[in-house]
């Protein structure tokens, strides 16, 4: 009967959130959002169709676990060493200011300096499950806001062991000093132990198990890895989702990383909208209607103060605008983690109940939130470039200035980005005497645009005042060349009914790109995927003593079938 129950329960956590994420798609808003929601009606707080949530915390935290070793299978400790130097940075900075900001606010607001320390660490921590979806869903993990986002989340996750290793230093309990130096000192033992045993013995293990061409035995051994290695580093006093994801970056470590990513993704989205749904039933509508100035308050308190921290974070790193405001929506809400050291807290004291009436509804509903954000953010980054006092701060020319000298160029061409491709652009343009402008959100790319090439200015290029000042409607042709794709079909769409008639070359990465930007209004699509295969096929034809007119026929095919790929 017990079974059957549980079965129940599982069919009406998926059904509702089967119906909800339809009409949320519809409505075009996030899945995640949808998940949360049917939460929230489900659960006991809510409609009370379930009753007991404690079986669904169970696969949610197995969920959450999933999720993060496919996070960990896609980062890989090789890129982790040559991104530890922007992780450590931005996240330190990141961590460490909203833990100062957060106590100071709390001991002003008459918490102990424990309780005030404690509440640091839950608002420090960000959603590494949802920011994580929303950005890969978009296709944004690679844009420069994406890099910034994801390893500051990195950071947050590593944060999270010594976070829980404090808890009994913080309550006072015999003798902490000494018990925290032991469980630390075993940490890192168990996590060193395992990391080193796992990059000698998991290709070998996972090699053995390959050469049988046995899919289920294969992905078993994933799945041992998993939660084996997940549960060696809990052990040590972490969570279990940071053994999972250091799971992930062990496995990644091997050459059939890309494989246990593609067997695991069923199984993952899955248990990871358990997790979803989980988050919601921890609200109680009721108790959230006798709070909600307090909650409504401190939701905006913690969302407005996480993304002004990232902006500040981002700047000091001397990054664009658009990528600091990007990154700042995507993690000021609260995370899954910051709940992991709530109940790890349970017992303490650290929490009072009329701070706990507010601060986890704030926190959930503040992960609700997020995904909505993420989706419209882009729209509000628009027009950064028209902040005249910061530019000048930055000593940059800001779009703005730019109407005494590209505003009264004609048939000129303006170029979005300078990057590699940028930078040749606008020297080959200089050579042979055609006028240009280049925009770009890189303060450093603007410095050394203006000194190399000139009449470079600090703008976003997706803002509609940003093109007038640079003299779109009377430019020739309009070159884009920005990593965000979001951004450049947005920029796309703006030039196009700014000037109707004007030229615009997009380059993007990927073929499924080609599609949305050319329905935007781009003239000309170039994807870097269909140039290197070009490339790729006629060097490798070329060694083959290829005829040169056979092989630029070949070239031609690539480039007509990429125009036809769906």
């Amino acid at each position: 009967m017990d079974a059957l129950i549980y079965l129940r329960d599982l069919v009406v956590i998926l059904g509702f959130g089967v119906v909800i994420v339809a009409l949320f798609h519809r409505f075009k808003l996030p899945s995640t959002a949808g998940l949360i929601l049917a939460g929230i009606l489900v659960g006991p707080q809510g409609l009370s169709i379930i009753d007991d949530i404690h079986q669904v915390e169970v696969l949610a935290e197995v969920g959450v676990a999933l999720l993060l070793f496919g996070i960990g299978l896609e980062l890989s400790l090789d890129k982790l060493r040559r991104l530890w130097k922007p992780i450590m940075a931005s996240g330190f900075l990141q961590v460490g200011l909203t833990i100062i900001a957060t106590f100071g606010i709390a001991r002003i607001s008459g918490l102990t300096n424990a309780s005030a320390l404690f509440v640091g660490f839950l608002v420090a921590l960000s959603s590494t499950a949802i920011v994580l979806r929303g950005l890969q869903q978009r296709g944004e993990v690679d844009a420069p806001h994406g890099r910034l986002t994801l390893g500051i989340l990195v950071f947050q996750d590593f944060s999270v062991v010594p976070m829980i290793l404090a808890i009994p230093l913080l309550v006072g309990t015999d003798s902490p000093g000494l018990d925290l130096l032991i469980t630390a000192g075993e940490s890192i033992a168990i996590v060193a132990g395992v990391l080193i045993a796992a990059r000698i013995i998991v290709p070998r293990v996972l090699n053995f198990v390959a050469r049988t061409r046995e899919r289920q035995l294969f992905i078993l051994t994933i799945f041992v890895i998993c939660v084996g290695t997940a549960w060696l580093i809990t052990s040590s006093g972490a969570s279990l989702a940071i053994g999972a994801f250091l799971a992930g970056l062990v496995v990644a470590g091997s050459e059939y990383r890309h494989q246990a990513l593609a067997d695991l993704i069923p199984f993952r989205e899955i248990f990871a909208s358990l997790f979803f749904v989980s988050v919601g039933m921890f609200l109680a509508p009721a108790g959230f209607i006798d709070n909600i100035l307090p909650i409504i308050v401190l939701l905006a308190a913690i969302m407005a103060g996480k993304a002004l921290i990232v902006f500040v974070t981002a700047l000091i790193l001397r990054l664009p605008m658009r990528v600091a405001l990007l990154a700042g929506v995507s993690l000021a809400q609260v995370g899954e983690f910051s709940l992991v050291l709530f109940f790890a807290s349970q017992g303490t004291g650290l929490i009072d109940a009329s701070l706990q009436g507010s601060l986890i509804p704030a926190a959930i509903l503040s992960m609700f939130l997020t995904p909505i954000a993420i989706a419209y953010a882009p729209q509000f980054a628009a027009g950064v470039g028209r902040l005249r006092g910061l530019t000048r701060f930055m000593k940059v020319e800001a779009a703005e200035e730019a109407i005494e000298t590209a505003g009264k160029m004609r048939d000129h061409v303006i170029i979005g980005g300078y990057g590699f491709a940028g930078r040749e652009l606008a020297m080959a343009l200089k050579q042979v005497g055609i006028p240009y402008v280049v925009v770009d959100l890189n303060v450093e790319n603007v410095r050394v645009a203006a000194k190399e090439v000139g009449s470079a200015y600090f703008g976003d290029i997706t803002s509609v005042e940003v093109l007038e000042k640079v003299g779109a409607a009377s430019a020739r042709e309009l070159v884009l060349l920005i990593n965000d794709p979001r951004a450049t079909e947005r920029a796309v769409k703006v030039a196009r009914r700014l000037v109707p008639d004007l030229v615009i070359v997009v380059r993007t990465y990927y073929l499924l790109d080609i599609e949305p930007l050319v329905t935007a209004g781009a003239n000309d699509v170039i994807p870097a995927e269909r140039e290197a295969a070009v490339q790729i096929t006629s060097r490798v034809l070329a060694r083959h003593k290829v005829d040169s007119a056979q092989i630029d026929t070949c070239c031609a095919q690539i480039r007509t079938r990429s125009e036809d790929e769906p």
